[in-house]
Protein backbone atom coordinates (compact mmCIF):
# COMPACT_ATOMS: atom_id res chain seq x y z
CA UNK A 1 0.00 0.00 0.00
CA UNK A 2 1.24 3.59 -1.08
CA UNK A 3 1.66 6.61 1.05
CA UNK A 4 1.80 7.21 5.24
CA UNK A 5 -0.55 5.30 7.56
CA UNK A 6 -1.31 7.58 10.32
CA UNK A 7 -1.74 6.65 14.39
CA UNK A 8 -2.30 8.22 17.32
CA UNK A 9 1.07 9.11 18.65
CA UNK A 10 1.58 7.51 22.39
CA UNK A 11 4.56 8.42 24.30
CA UNK A 12 6.61 5.63 26.05
CA UNK A 13 6.70 5.49 29.93
CA UNK A 14 9.82 7.29 30.79
CA UNK A 15 12.68 4.89 32.14
CA UNK A 16 14.54 7.30 34.42
CA UNK A 17 14.91 5.06 37.67
CA UNK A 18 18.07 4.22 39.86
CA UNK A 19 20.95 6.49 40.08
CA UNK A 20 22.37 6.83 36.77
CA UNK A 21 19.14 7.99 34.90
CA UNK A 22 18.44 10.21 38.09
CA UNK A 23 22.40 11.49 37.22
CA UNK A 24 21.27 12.27 33.76
CA UNK A 25 18.27 14.46 34.68
CA UNK A 26 19.99 16.38 37.52
CA UNK A 27 23.22 16.88 34.94
CA UNK A 28 20.86 18.45 32.45
CA UNK A 29 19.08 20.49 34.81
CA UNK A 30 22.06 22.09 36.27
CA UNK A 31 22.85 23.49 33.07
CA UNK A 32 19.53 25.53 33.07
CA UNK A 33 20.06 26.31 36.66
CA UNK A 34 23.45 27.80 36.35
CA UNK A 35 24.79 24.75 38.43
CA UNK A 36 22.37 25.30 41.42
CA UNK A 37 22.33 21.99 42.78
CA UNK A 38 19.29 23.23 44.78
CA UNK A 39 17.24 24.31 42.33
CA UNK A 40 17.78 21.58 40.24
CA UNK A 41 16.85 19.11 42.83
CA UNK A 42 13.92 21.02 43.61
CA UNK A 43 12.78 20.86 39.78
CA UNK A 44 13.63 17.15 39.71
CA UNK A 45 11.31 17.14 42.73
CA UNK A 46 8.32 18.78 40.64
CA UNK A 47 8.91 16.28 37.49
CA UNK A 48 8.94 12.96 39.78
CA UNK A 49 5.48 14.35 40.78
CA UNK A 50 4.83 14.17 36.90
CA UNK A 51 6.63 11.64 35.30
CA UNK A 52 7.14 9.30 38.50
CA UNK A 53 11.09 9.00 37.88
CA UNK A 54 11.33 7.06 41.35
CA UNK A 55 9.96 4.30 43.19
CA UNK A 56 8.84 2.58 46.34
CA UNK A 57 12.18 1.25 46.19
CA UNK A 58 14.63 4.25 45.19
CA UNK A 59 13.15 7.54 46.39
CA UNK A 60 14.11 11.15 45.77
CA UNK A 61 16.21 10.92 49.15
CA UNK A 62 18.07 7.74 48.32
CA UNK A 63 19.66 9.58 45.24
CA UNK A 64 20.77 12.48 47.26
CA UNK A 65 22.24 10.08 49.45
CA UNK A 66 24.15 8.56 46.62
CA UNK A 67 25.19 12.06 45.12
CA UNK A 68 26.84 13.01 48.52
CA UNK A 69 28.46 9.61 49.20
CA UNK A 70 29.81 9.51 45.37
CA UNK A 71 30.80 13.20 45.78
CA UNK A 72 29.12 14.55 43.13
CA UNK A 73 27.47 17.38 45.70
CA UNK A 74 28.63 18.57 49.11
CA UNK A 75 26.85 20.24 51.65
CA UNK A 76 29.68 22.56 53.53
CA UNK A 77 27.51 25.69 53.70
CA UNK A 78 26.37 26.39 57.23
CA UNK A 79 22.46 26.87 55.61
CA UNK A 80 22.96 23.29 54.54
CA UNK A 81 22.72 24.19 51.08
CA UNK A 82 23.89 21.73 48.30
CA UNK A 83 26.66 22.38 45.47
CA UNK A 84 28.57 20.61 43.03
CA UNK A 85 31.87 18.90 43.47
CA UNK A 86 34.45 19.13 40.44
CA UNK A 87 33.42 15.50 39.64
CA UNK A 88 29.93 16.99 39.15
CA UNK A 89 31.58 19.73 36.61
CA UNK A 90 33.15 16.89 34.68
CA UNK A 91 30.25 14.88 34.12
CA UNK A 92 28.58 17.52 32.80
CA UNK A 93 31.08 18.15 30.17
CA UNK A 94 30.72 14.39 29.10
CA UNK A 95 27.38 14.70 28.94
CA UNK A 96 26.97 17.73 26.44
CA UNK A 97 29.72 16.06 24.40
CA UNK A 98 27.86 12.44 24.36
CA UNK A 99 24.77 14.91 23.52
CA UNK A 100 25.82 17.13 20.94
CA UNK A 101 28.73 14.91 19.30
CA UNK A 102 27.36 11.88 19.57
CA UNK A 103 29.83 8.61 20.82
CA UNK A 104 33.46 10.15 20.07
CA UNK A 105 36.22 7.48 20.41
CA UNK A 106 39.25 8.88 22.65
CA UNK A 107 42.51 8.96 21.28
CA UNK A 108 45.37 9.57 23.79
CA UNK A 109 47.21 11.41 21.34
CA UNK A 110 45.26 14.05 18.50
CA UNK A 111 46.40 16.76 16.27
CA UNK A 112 45.02 18.58 13.24
CA UNK A 113 46.19 17.42 9.91
CA UNK A 114 47.80 20.12 7.37
CA UNK A 115 47.21 19.82 3.35
CA UNK A 116 50.65 19.10 3.14
CA UNK A 117 52.63 15.80 2.65
CA UNK A 118 55.97 14.59 3.36
CA UNK A 119 57.72 13.71 6.42
CA UNK A 120 55.16 13.92 8.50
CA UNK A 121 53.70 11.91 12.00
CA UNK A 122 50.49 10.28 10.54
CA UNK A 123 50.69 7.81 7.67
CA UNK A 124 48.52 8.53 4.59
CA UNK A 125 47.26 6.60 1.58
CA UNK A 126 49.87 8.26 -1.03
CA UNK A 127 52.67 5.99 -2.12
CA UNK A 128 55.99 6.88 -4.04
CA UNK A 129 59.16 5.45 -4.76
CA UNK A 130 62.40 5.67 -2.32
CA UNK A 131 64.35 8.89 -2.65
CA UNK A 132 67.78 9.93 -1.05
CA UNK A 133 66.60 11.50 2.58
CA UNK A 134 63.88 9.04 3.01
CA UNK A 135 63.87 7.71 6.70
CA UNK A 136 63.85 3.63 7.14
CA UNK A 137 60.60 3.76 9.16
CA UNK A 138 58.84 5.80 5.89
CA UNK A 139 59.74 2.89 4.27
CA UNK A 140 56.63 0.05 3.47
CA UNK A 141 58.78 -2.87 3.90
CA UNK A 142 55.31 -5.31 2.70
CA UNK A 143 55.15 -2.95 -0.65
CA UNK A 144 58.90 -3.06 -1.05
CA UNK A 145 59.13 -7.08 -0.91
CA UNK A 146 56.34 -7.16 -3.40
CA UNK A 147 57.85 -5.22 -6.04
CA UNK A 148 61.17 -7.11 -5.50
CA UNK A 149 59.28 -10.31 -6.10
CA UNK A 150 57.52 -8.73 -9.33
CA UNK A 151 60.58 -6.97 -10.69
CA UNK A 152 63.33 -9.56 -10.24
CA UNK A 153 61.19 -12.99 -9.58
CA UNK A 154 61.57 -15.83 -7.06
CA UNK A 155 64.65 -17.41 -8.20
CA UNK A 156 66.57 -14.32 -8.14
CA UNK A 157 65.26 -12.74 -5.31
CA UNK A 158 66.95 -9.28 -4.84
CA UNK A 159 66.19 -5.46 -3.63
CA UNK A 160 67.14 -2.77 -5.12
CA UNK A 161 66.31 1.21 -4.61
CA UNK A 162 63.53 1.26 -7.04
CA UNK A 163 62.10 -1.23 -5.42
CA UNK A 164 61.87 0.34 -2.07
CA UNK A 165 58.24 1.85 -1.38
CA UNK A 166 57.50 5.17 0.46
CA UNK A 167 54.90 5.88 2.94
CA UNK A 168 53.96 9.81 2.74
CA UNK A 169 52.69 11.09 5.95
CA UNK A 170 50.73 14.10 7.16
CA UNK A 171 52.00 16.89 9.06
CA UNK A 172 50.49 17.78 12.50
CA UNK A 173 49.47 21.51 13.33
CA UNK A 174 48.64 22.60 16.58
CA UNK A 175 45.62 24.91 16.29
CA UNK A 176 44.91 27.33 19.51
CA UNK A 177 40.99 28.62 19.69
CA UNK A 178 38.93 31.24 21.26
CA UNK A 179 35.93 30.72 21.99
CA UNK A 180 33.53 33.71 22.54
CA UNK A 181 29.95 33.27 23.98
CA UNK A 182 27.85 36.59 23.94
CA UNK A 183 25.97 37.10 27.30
CA UNK A 184 24.19 39.99 26.26
CA UNK A 185 20.48 40.50 27.82
CA UNK A 186 19.36 39.48 24.47
CA UNK A 187 20.45 35.97 24.41
CA UNK A 188 17.62 35.65 26.75
CA UNK A 189 14.79 37.56 25.28
CA UNK A 190 11.53 36.85 23.18
CA UNK A 191 10.89 33.73 25.38
CA UNK A 192 13.91 32.23 23.89
CA UNK A 193 17.21 30.58 25.75
CA UNK A 194 20.15 31.15 23.72
CA UNK A 195 22.33 31.23 26.82
CA UNK A 196 22.14 27.62 27.30
CA UNK A 197 22.58 25.90 24.17
CA UNK A 198 26.13 28.05 24.16
CA UNK A 199 27.21 26.66 27.79
CA UNK A 200 26.94 22.89 26.19
CA UNK A 201 28.86 23.24 23.41
CA UNK A 202 31.46 25.31 24.99
CA UNK A 203 31.67 22.11 27.01
CA UNK A 204 31.46 19.64 24.81
CA UNK A 205 34.41 21.87 22.89
CA UNK A 206 36.68 21.51 26.07
CA UNK A 207 35.73 18.13 26.46
CA UNK A 208 36.71 16.98 22.89
CA UNK A 209 39.91 18.89 22.97
CA UNK A 210 41.07 17.59 26.00
CA UNK A 211 40.19 14.07 25.13
CA UNK A 212 40.79 14.01 21.34
CA UNK A 213 43.47 16.92 20.46
CA UNK A 214 45.33 17.42 24.01
CA UNK A 215 47.88 19.78 22.71
CA UNK A 216 45.34 22.43 21.24
CA UNK A 217 44.32 25.36 23.44
CA UNK A 218 41.48 26.78 24.25
CA UNK A 219 40.64 29.58 25.95
CA UNK A 220 37.28 30.92 26.36
CA UNK A 221 35.70 34.61 26.53
CA UNK A 222 32.63 36.42 27.50
CA UNK A 223 31.15 39.27 26.50
CA UNK A 224 28.76 41.65 27.53
CA UNK A 225 29.55 45.64 28.38
CA UNK A 226 33.07 44.07 28.96
CA UNK A 227 34.64 41.18 27.78
CA UNK A 228 36.57 39.03 30.26
CA UNK A 229 38.11 35.67 30.60
CA UNK A 230 36.40 32.62 32.05
CA UNK A 231 37.54 28.79 32.81
CA UNK A 232 36.43 25.65 31.40
CA UNK A 233 35.15 25.07 35.15
CA UNK A 234 32.98 28.82 35.49
CA UNK A 235 30.91 27.36 32.32
CA UNK A 236 28.29 25.65 34.33
CA UNK A 237 27.70 28.49 36.46
CA UNK A 238 27.52 31.77 33.34
CA UNK A 239 24.78 33.20 33.27
CA UNK A 240 23.59 35.94 31.27
CA UNK A 241 23.36 39.95 32.74
CA UNK A 242 21.95 42.95 32.37
CA UNK A 243 24.11 43.90 29.77
CA UNK A 244 24.69 45.37 25.94
CA UNK A 245 26.74 43.37 23.64
CA UNK A 246 30.45 44.85 23.49
CA UNK A 247 31.47 42.69 20.18
CA UNK A 248 34.83 45.27 20.09
CA UNK A 249 35.88 44.44 23.37
CA UNK A 250 35.14 40.67 23.60
CA UNK A 251 37.34 40.54 19.63
CA UNK A 252 40.04 42.52 21.30
CA UNK A 253 40.48 40.39 24.53
CA UNK A 254 40.28 37.18 21.95
CA UNK A 255 42.85 38.36 20.18
CA UNK A 256 45.67 39.92 22.78
CA UNK A 257 44.78 36.19 23.86
CA UNK A 258 45.94 34.48 20.65
CA UNK A 259 48.89 36.83 20.15
CA UNK A 260 50.77 35.01 23.11
CA UNK A 261 49.88 31.65 21.83
CA UNK A 262 52.96 30.44 20.45
CA UNK A 263 51.04 28.14 17.66
CA UNK A 264 50.84 29.12 14.05
CA UNK A 265 47.29 28.53 13.58
CA UNK A 266 44.96 30.76 15.49
CA UNK A 267 41.68 31.03 15.28
CA UNK A 268 37.88 33.03 16.56
CA UNK A 269 34.96 31.12 17.52
CA UNK A 270 32.19 33.58 18.22
CA UNK A 271 28.27 32.53 19.43
CA UNK A 272 26.23 36.12 18.83
CA UNK A 273 22.67 37.07 18.39
CA UNK A 274 24.83 39.25 15.92
CA UNK A 275 23.94 42.54 16.97
CA UNK A 276 26.83 44.98 18.38
CA UNK A 277 25.33 47.58 20.81
CA UNK A 278 28.18 48.90 23.08
CA UNK A 279 31.79 50.69 23.08
CA UNK A 280 34.34 51.59 26.21
CA UNK A 281 35.20 54.71 25.79
CA UNK A 282 37.36 55.91 28.41
CA UNK A 283 35.37 55.64 31.95
CA UNK A 284 32.00 55.53 30.09
CA UNK A 285 30.06 53.13 28.03
CA UNK A 286 28.73 54.53 24.72
CA UNK A 287 25.69 52.17 24.14
CA UNK A 288 22.90 52.21 21.30
CA UNK A 289 20.31 49.02 20.86
CA UNK A 290 17.96 50.96 18.11
CA UNK A 291 18.73 49.59 14.73
CA UNK A 292 22.73 49.18 13.85
CA UNK A 293 24.81 51.93 15.06
CA UNK A 294 27.42 52.97 12.77
CA UNK A 295 29.95 54.15 15.36
CA UNK A 296 29.80 50.85 16.82
CA UNK A 297 29.66 49.08 13.71
CA UNK A 298 32.57 51.00 12.01
CA UNK A 299 34.62 50.18 15.18
CA UNK A 300 33.90 46.50 15.48
CA UNK A 301 34.64 46.04 11.53
CA UNK A 302 37.96 47.32 11.99
CA UNK A 303 38.35 44.76 14.35
CA UNK A 304 37.61 42.15 12.02
CA UNK A 305 39.99 43.85 9.70
CA UNK A 306 42.66 43.70 11.99
CA UNK A 307 42.07 40.17 13.02
CA UNK A 308 42.87 39.05 9.04
CA UNK A 309 45.94 40.98 9.45
CA UNK A 310 47.07 38.74 12.15
CA UNK A 311 45.89 35.97 10.30
CA UNK A 312 43.21 35.14 12.88
CA UNK A 313 39.87 33.60 10.97
CA UNK A 314 36.64 34.36 12.86
CA UNK A 315 33.98 32.19 12.69
CA UNK A 316 30.79 33.30 13.91
CA UNK A 317 27.60 31.10 14.89
CA UNK A 318 24.49 33.46 14.30
CA UNK A 319 21.78 32.54 16.32
CA UNK A 320 19.73 34.92 15.55
CA UNK A 321 17.30 35.47 11.85
CA UNK A 322 16.26 39.13 11.41
CA UNK A 323 17.58 39.83 7.56
CA UNK A 324 19.30 43.21 8.73
CA UNK A 325 21.56 41.26 11.39
CA UNK A 326 22.60 38.39 9.15
CA UNK A 327 23.36 41.39 6.64
CA UNK A 328 25.94 42.63 8.91
CA UNK A 329 26.97 39.20 10.20
CA UNK A 330 28.15 38.78 5.79
CA UNK A 331 29.91 41.93 6.01
CA UNK A 332 31.74 41.39 9.27
CA UNK A 333 32.45 38.13 7.84
CA UNK A 334 33.74 39.71 4.46
CA UNK A 335 35.84 41.97 5.89
CA UNK A 336 37.73 39.63 8.24
CA UNK A 337 37.78 36.37 5.36
CA UNK A 338 36.23 34.24 8.11
CA UNK A 339 32.88 31.97 7.50
CA UNK A 340 29.52 32.32 9.12
CA UNK A 341 26.75 29.94 9.91
CA UNK A 342 23.62 30.98 10.32
CA UNK A 343 22.56 28.02 12.66
CA UNK A 344 19.18 26.82 15.12
CA UNK A 345 20.09 26.68 18.40
CA UNK A 346 19.57 22.77 17.94
CA UNK A 347 22.37 22.45 15.09
CA UNK A 348 24.48 24.73 17.05
CA UNK A 349 26.79 22.22 18.39
CA UNK A 350 27.08 19.97 14.98
CA UNK A 351 27.96 23.29 12.96
CA UNK A 352 30.85 23.70 15.90
CA UNK A 353 31.90 20.54 15.90
CA UNK A 354 32.23 19.97 12.42
CA UNK A 355 34.24 23.27 11.20
CA UNK A 356 36.76 22.32 14.02
CA UNK A 357 37.26 19.22 12.78
CA UNK A 358 37.35 20.69 8.90
CA UNK A 359 39.77 23.24 10.13
CA UNK A 360 42.33 21.83 9.09
CA UNK A 361 44.79 24.04 7.29
CA UNK A 362 48.03 24.58 5.61
CA UNK A 363 50.46 26.42 7.82
CA UNK A 364 51.22 30.14 6.65
CA UNK A 365 53.81 30.91 8.44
Amino acid sequence: MRGYNFSKFIPEKLQNGGFDGLLNIFTQLLNYTAGDANEALAWMNELDKQHHFTSNEYGMGDFIDDLKDRGYISQEDPQGNFSITAKTEQTIRKSALEEIFGKLKKSGKGSHNTNTSGLGEEKNADRREYEFGDSLDQIDMTASIHNAQLNHGINDFHMTERDLEVEEKDFKTLTSTVLMIDISHSMILYGEDRITPAKKVAMALAELIRTKYPKDTLDIVVFGNDAWPITVKDLPYLQVGPYHTNTYAGLELATDILRRRKTSNKQIFMITDGKPTCLKEGNRYYKNSIGLDRKVINKTLNMAAQCKRLHIPITTFMIARDPYLQQFVRQFTEVNGGKAFYSSLKGLGEYIFEDYIKNRRKTVR
